[in-house]
């Protein structure tokens, strides 16, 4: 029996999902009983035509891909493309009236009459603002050598939830509009002590501006080497990316150390890059110093200034301090209060500090840690005791 996919010019690819493949073969009067199967796996079975739009939508294809590198696609292409959409479509019309389940709506940039043209027609528009492939869904990746992985699960951290800091992060903010706009931005290290927030204002922001096109590629500081070939692989991507780099420290002699003052060269761009490396660190001078580096060295100010040239290269530096009692204070209160938190401030503040003091210092981290204690307790209607 014909198999719709032998038919299919650019979309072809599609057939590596289990769910498509089930459904091609089921409307070939194959097994359909695997197909309702794969269906009910994927939980669409009152939505399966919101599915089949997600599937082709986030295919990396031709079509998508010379669309979301600013191309416009050839008369070939571009009728190919909408040649698949009708065959899709005119597929998926078969199953109407299945009792085992329901159609449902084509979900947008897709038309509600499944029309192949109009349907290619938008999403050459779509892919040229949004990407391709995996850069629609996901807002983090990591890096394994060869390809881009997605992260399925990223922190849900918002801008609203860090409390303080508020120069701090409006820098960080200001930086990645400009780089989102176009305008000169400037790489980004974000230095100070164990949880003040460096890393969760990154987070906070890719939450915050991922609908505007910021995506975040998470690499250790051993894959620093790879930052070249980071770059190549999303130089053609409509998308900006902030290359994140996490709980940085070098030594002298490191490799990495090249690498990545190669990586930050022309820190400031003109708006030609869509790449910002962003990395935060518990030490302002990322390559550690001894004093036996200056004992050793002919001359101790070169080595000196050498070691400062790296952090020196990113073109924005913000410093996270740590709190004092007021303002450790101030952010469990502001915390307590977003939680519905009714304990007594004068006890709860008590209780905060005698946490701070048993759990190392003061930090953003710490008054979270608390105020998340004392909510569950709260909830479970027991004292909070630790």
């Amino acid at each position: 029996m014909n198999n719709f996919i032998n038919q299919l010019k650019v979309l072809r690819g599609l057939k590596r999902d289990g769910l498509f493949l089930s459904f091609a073969q089921a409307c070939a009067g194959e097994d359909k009983n695997n197909f309702y199967f794969m269906v009910y796996d994927r939980g669409a079975e009152n939505a399966f035509l919101a599915e089949l739009c997600r599937l082709i939508l986030t295919d990396e294809n031709a079509f998508s891909k010379t669309c979301a590198g600013g191309s416009i696609p050839s008369a070939y292409l571009l009728d190919a493309y909408a040649d698949d959409l009708k065959i899709i479509f005119a597929a998926a019309r078969t199953l109407e009236g299945d009792e085992h389940m329901n159609l449902g709506n084509a979900t947008p940039p897709f038309d509600g009459e499944l029309n192949g043209e109009k349907c290619a027609e938008n999403l050459v528009d779509f892919y040229a603002a949004h990407g391709y492939g995996a850069f629609i869904e996901y807002r983090a990746f990591t890096y394994d050598g060869t390809k881009l992985i997605p992260i399925p699960k990223t922190s849900t951290v918002t801008v609203d939830e860090l409390k303080n800091y508020r120069t701090e992060k409006k820098l960080v903010e200001d930086n990645i509009l400009n780089f989102l706009s176009d305008l000169p931005y400037a790489n980004m290290l974000l230095y100070g002590d164990r949880g003040t927030g460096k890393s969760s204002t990154v987070h906070a922001m890719l939450n915050k501006y991922f609908d505007d096109g910021l995506r975040i590629i998470e690499i250790s500081k051993e894959n620093m080497l790879c930052i070249p070939a980071v770059r190549e692989l999303v130089a053609d991507n409509p998308l900006k990316f902030i290359i994140f780099i996490d709980d940085l420290s070098l030594d002298e002699y490191d490799e990495k150390v090249s690498s990545l003052k190669a990586g930050l060269e022309g820190s400031v761009s003109g708006g030609t890059e869509n790449v910002m490396i962003a990395a935060t660190s518990n030490r302002r001078h990322i390559v550690k110093e001894s004093f036996s580096d200056r004992e050793n060295s002919v001359h101790p100010g070169d080595s000196i200034a050498e070691q400062l040239s790296l952090s020196d290269r990113f073109g924005l530096t913000v410093m996270f301090s740590t709190t004092d009692k007021s303002e450790y204070l101030s952010i469990v209160g502001q915390l307590a209060d977003d939680a519905g938190i009714k304990t007594d401030r004068q006890q709860l503040f008590a209780l905060a500090e005698r946490w701070a003091l048993t759990k190392g210092g003061r930090s953003p981290r710490r008054a979270k840690q608390f105020a998340d204690l004392a909510y569950a307790c709260e909830q479970r209607g027991v004292p909070i005791d630790f």
